[in-house]
């Protein structure tokens, strides 16, 4: 499974936002930006924090890929 922040870096494009705009505006750590970077995985309360600020769903901001085929039980 691996995470794209994609959507969320063309959306502070679209807004004329920079990263460490949001980062400040969040709450969040340098730290969690740097893991995003990476695709890295981040708790659901700084997601919920970046969401609020940006006026928008956690899936505007997050992609979770899956990677292996699942199997149906």
């Amino acid at each position: 499974m691996r995470y794209s922040y994609n959507k969320l870096w063309k959306m502070l494009i679209d807004r004329k936002i920079t990263k460490t705009e949001m980062r400040k505006k969040a709450g969040i750590s340098t730290n969690i930006l740097a893991k995003m970077g990476r695709d890295e995985s981040i708790s659901m309360e700084s997601l919920a924090k970046i969401s609020t600020v940006l006026q928008c769903g956690l899936d505007d901001i997050v992609e979770i890929i899956n990677d292996k085929k699942t199997e149906e039980i």
